[in-house]
């Protein structure tokens, strides 16, 4: 797939069959994250692949019970794209347990402040692996979506998974075929977010 396609089309699929991921196909996904640029070439990031039928079901408990606490407390959006998020993320808390594959993208606990000198959080060596993953997804023909509300429970999703102190969920991915299409999400419009030179 053309790089270009694969990046315009990598939306949110939240929506999937329970056809099985082949574990090669997971391979590519990971070596692809594993590719992405980290300050410093630290490379911070930790993978954990669930695909135990028995631990899917408690990270799904897990995660219906912090989108629900999210839910909670979360501004409403009542506009027909909110509403069309909501009822799509919401589906996918109700499921979540029956994706073939949830991937756990782990960093470290480091502090942002060097001897004083900021030089940025662990997160900005973590999501260009994220972000490869998903487009590795989109390639092979997967769906994937970047959650992080998992993090709501965070304590007990890195007791659940065996986790030493020290990390931390950057986020949890879902893999699996897409029970939905893909297409170019809607965004705002690039010319009205973008100055050149000096912020207009």
């Amino acid at each position: 797939m053309d790089a270009l396609e694969a990046i315009m089309t990598t939306r949110a699929i939240r929506r999937f069959t329970d056809e099985p991921v082949k574990e090669d196909d997971v391979w590519t996904c990971l070596r692809a994250a594993q590719q992405a640029p980290s300050g410093g070439n630290v490379q911070p990031t930790r993978y954990l692949v669930v695909t135990d039928p028995d631990v899917r079901a408690s990270v799904g408990a897990l995660y219906r019970s912090a989108f629900t606490r999210y839910t909670e407390v979360a501004p409403v959006r009542t506009d027909e794209a909110g509403l069309r998020i909501g009822r799509s993320a919401n589906h996918l808390a109700d499921t979540l347990a029956s994706v073939p594959v949830i991937v756990f993208f782990l960093m470290p606990r480091l502090p942002s402040l060097v001897e004083g000198i900021d030089i940025g959080p662990v997160h900005a060596s973590v999501y260009p692996a994220v972000q490869n993953f998903c487009l590795a997804a989109r390639a092979l023909g997967l769906g994937t979506t970047l959650t992080t509300v998992i993090r709501v429970h965070q304590a007990e999703a890195l007791e659940l998974l065996g986790v030493p102190d020290g990390w931390e969920i950057a986020a949890m991915v879902p893999l699996g075929h897409p029970a939905e299409k893909f297409s170019v999400a809607r965004r705002r419009d690039v010319s009205k977010v973008t100055s050149f030179d000096r912020w207009s």
